[in-house]
């Protein structure tokens, strides 16, 4: 298993390619809070959920500050389907080969239906101005994550 972040370590830096087919870059955001969010896969229930609740925190959050990205290993049209779908407004990023996810710890072991198996876990990242993992938090639940984040943030 790839070894999980922990706050204060250098974020790894990506380059990935968004719903829109823009090149979205860690490194341009510096200077900017960041949070990065990885789910398993576009237009599934719990993804839904964690994607329309951050969509409605968007105004709040980009108030306080932050920049939200959401990553999955789902082509970049399956993603412009998904944010068409349900009315997205964040930045979605397409990491089809998953070195992202591996480089973030947020692809490994998990149990799904009492088996265990190979695949995303789903995990936020909040980086600071700096590049700087400032809360690493995997296995979150999708519903109320959001909520969770925001009193974690001091935002609520």
């Amino acid at each position: 298993m790839t070894d999980r972040l922990a706050p204060g370590d250098t974020a790894p830096d990506f380059t990935l390619t968004s719903d829109t087919e823009e090149q979205v870059s860690l490194a341009d955001l510096r200077g900017k809070k960041v949070i990065v969010y990885f789910y398993p896969a576009a237009m599934t229930p719990g993804c839904t959920k964690q994607a329309c609740d951050f969509s409605e925190s968007l105004d709040s959050l980009r108030g306080a500050g932050y920049e939200v990205l959401g990553v999955s290993k789902d082509k970049p049209a399956k993603l412009a389907k998904f944010r068409e779908r349900d009315a997205l407004t964040l930045t979605l990023l397409s990491d089809e080969d998953l070195a992202v996810h591996k480089a973030y710890g947020a692809h490994g072991t998990k149990k799904l239906y009492g088996k265990e198996v190979e695949g995303v876990l789903r995990s936020t990242f909040v980086i600071d101005e700096d590049g700087k993992v400032e809360l690493a938090q995997y296995n979150v639940k999708a519903t109320g994550h959001v909520a969770k984040l925001r009193r974690d943030l001091g935002l609520d």
